[in-house]
C-alpha cells in the first residue's frame, strides 16, 4: 500500500520466520521426564526465552489460562500447578532479553479496551517496541463463571466483539500527537461506549503485534480484517497452501497487502541422528504424553461420564457419548461426540488397541520427525511453497525443549539461506517485516473503520 515502509530492510526471496511457544500446562509436555521443570517458576520462562533469542526467533508466546480446567469436580492434574497471568511474566522477560518478541495471550470475551490496551503499551515500552497480543476469545460459561458479569457470551458475537475490541485498542494507541501530547478519545459501538483520556504515550513500534489463531471462515475473516500474524494448525502440505491461500486472498477487501500478515504453522519436532531414532523418539514421546490415566479422562470428556472404573489396557466403552444439557464448558458437541466415539472404537476393533493404545495413536503426532537436515529441508520447502511464513515450535520440554531445534536446525536454516543469521531491526515489527500501523499519528484510522464497517465476521 502506498505511503507504508516496513520496518527494518527487505532481504532477496522469501525468510522463514519462527516463533516459541512456552509448554505450560497441555497434553503435548512431558512432565514426567528428569529434565522437566516448573511450568511457573520465573526460570523456567526465562530459559526457554533465551535460548528463543540465542536462535534469532522473532517472539515468544505464552498462552493464557483464565480457568484451571476440571472434570467432574476435580481440577485438571496438568493445571495443578498453576497458570501464571502472561503480561506480567513478559514484563520480566523484558529486562533479560534484548530483542526477542513478547507476545501474550488475552480473552478479548473477559477484558476490557482501556485497561488491556494500557497493559500491552506499558509492554511495547518496556521492551522498546517487542510487545504483542494473541487475540483469543471465548463462549464458555465455564470460564465465565470466575467474572463479574459471569455466564458466557453468545458464540455469535465472539467476533464481532472481538473485533471491535481490538479497533477500540488501536484508536487508544494512536489517540497521542506525534509530539508526544495526549489528546481526548471516544469510542462508542455496539460493545464499548468509552471516553477519555489514554495514560501511554505511543510505543516504538507504534501498536504492539496482533496475533491471531485461525480455523473457522469466521475466524479467517477476523484474522484478514484484524491481524498481523495468523496461527495455523499443523497438518500436511496441501492443506497448509489451501489454508495459506484462503486467508491471503481475503486481505484485498481490507485494502490490505499479502505481505501485512505473516501466517506460522505450529510444528513440534523430534530429532534424531538417523531416521529410525528420531521415529523411536516420537513413540517413546507419545507414551509419555498419555499415562493410563491420562487416557481414561480423554475419554471421559468425550464420553460425558465417569469412565473411571475402565481398564486403561482394556477396550473402549460400547455405549455412545452422554448429551450435556449444559451450554459449552469446552466439550465437543453431542452429535460431533458420538461420531468421534465410533471412529475410536472402530480403530480400536480393527487393531485390537486397548483405551490407552487408541489414544496415544490418536492424539495429535509430532508435525516434524527427522534427521535435523530433513527437518530444516521440510521447513525450507514449507515456505518458499507457500504453505506458511514461518513457524512456532511447540517443544515437548519445559524448558529446555527448544535448545536441540536451536542447535542442530537453525544453523542449517542460516546455510540454506532461509533464515536469519542476525537480528536486522529492534521491534518484533522489523523482525517479522510488518509496516507501520495505518493510524501513526493521525487522528482516524482508516483500518479501523474498515474493520467495523466491512464484512462480518
Amino acid at each position: 500500500m502506498s505511503g507504508r515502509r516496513p520496518h527494518g530492510p527487505r532481504q532477496p526471496g522469501k525468510r522463514c520466520h519462527l516463533a516459541a511457544y512456552f509448554p505450560g500446562a497441555d497434553t503435548t509436555t512431558v512432565w514426567t521426564g528428569p529434565d522437566a521443570k516448573s511450568p511457573i517458576e520465573f526460570s523456567s520462562f526465562e530459559h526457554l526465552a533465551r535460548t528463543a533469542e540465542r536462535g534469532l526467533f522473532d517472539f515468544f508466546l505464552l498462552a493464557e489460562g483464565l480457568r484451571s480446567r476440571e472434570h467432574q469436580g476435580r481440577i485438571d492434574d496438568l493445571d495443578g500447578a498453576g497458570r501464571p497471568e502472561p503480561l506480567t511474566v513478559l514484563n520480566a522477560l523484558a529486562a533479560v532479553t534484548g530483542r526477542l518478541g513478547l507476545a501474550a495471550t488475552a480473552d478479548a470475551t473477559f477484558n476490557e479496551p482501556f485497561e488491556l490496551a494500557r497493559r500491552l503499551a506499558t509492554l511495547d515500552h518496556l521492551s522498546d517496541g517487542r510487545a504483542a497480543w494473541h487475540v483469543v476469545t471465548s463462549s464458555d460459561d465455564f470460564t465465565g463463571g470466575n467474572f463479574r458479569r459471569g455466564g458466557y457470551l453468545d458464540r455469535a458475537d465472539r467476533y464481532p466483539r472481538a473485533a471491535e475490541f481490538v479497533a477500540t485498542a488501536r484508536k487508544l494507541w494512536d489517540s497521542w500527537t506525534p509530539d508526544e501530547a495526549p489528546r481526548p478519545f471516544a469510542h462508542r459501538g455496539r460493545y464499548f461506549d468509552i471516553a477519555g483520556e489514554f495514560t501511554v504515550p505511543r510505543s516504538p513500534q507504534g501498536h504492539p503485534v496482533v496475533i491471531q489463531a485461525a480455523g473457522s471462515g469466521e475466524g479467517r475473516e477476523f484474522a484478514a480484517a484484524t491481524a498481523d500474524v495468523v496461527l495455523a494448525r499443523p497438518g500436511p502440505p496441501e492443506a497448509g497452501r489451501a489454508f495459506y491461500a484462503d486467508v491471503k486472498r481475503r486481505l484485498a477487501k481490507y485494502g490490505r497487502a499479502a505481505d501485512d500478515l505473516k501466517i506460522l504453522s505450529g510444528v513440534t519436532v523430534v530429532l534424531g541422528d538417523t531416521a529410525a531414532e528420531a521415529q523411536e523418539r516420537a513413540a517413546t514421546i507419545r507414551r509419555q504424553q498419555v499415562s493410563p490415566q491420562r487416557a481414561v479422562l480423554t475419554l471421559e470428556r468425550l464420553w460425558g461420564v465417569d469412565l473411571s472404573a475402565y481398564d486403561p489396557d482394556g477396550p473402549l466403552p460400547e455405549f455412545d457419548p452422554v448429551a450435556d444439557p449444559r451450554p459449552a464448558r469446552g466439550r465437543v458437541r453431542h452429535g460431533e461426540a458420538v461420531a468421534t466415539a465410533g471412529k475410536l472404537r472402530a480403530l480400536s476393533k480393527e487393531k485390537g488397541l486397548s483405551i490407552r493404545q487408541t489414544v496415544i495413536e490418536t492424539s495429535a503426532r509430532q508435525s516434524l520427525v527427522g534427521t535435523p537436515e530433513a527437518v530444516a529441508a521440510e521447513l525450507a520447502r514449507s515456505v518458499r511453497e507457500d504453505a506458511a511464513d514461518g513457524f512456532v515450535l511447540v517443544p515437548q520440554l519445559t524448558p529446555c525443549g527448544l535448545d536441540e531445534f536451536v542447535d542442530r536446525v537453525v544453523p542449517l536454516l542460516q546455510e540454506r539461506g532461509v533464515f536469519r543469521t542476525e537480528y536486522e531491526g529492534h521491534t518484533l515489527r522489523s523482525h517479522l517485516g510488518l509496516p507501520d500501523p495505518v493510524g501513526t499519528g493521525g487522528p482516524h484510522d482508516d483500518r479501523t473503520e474498515r474493520m467495523t464497517t466491512g464484512p462480518t465476521p
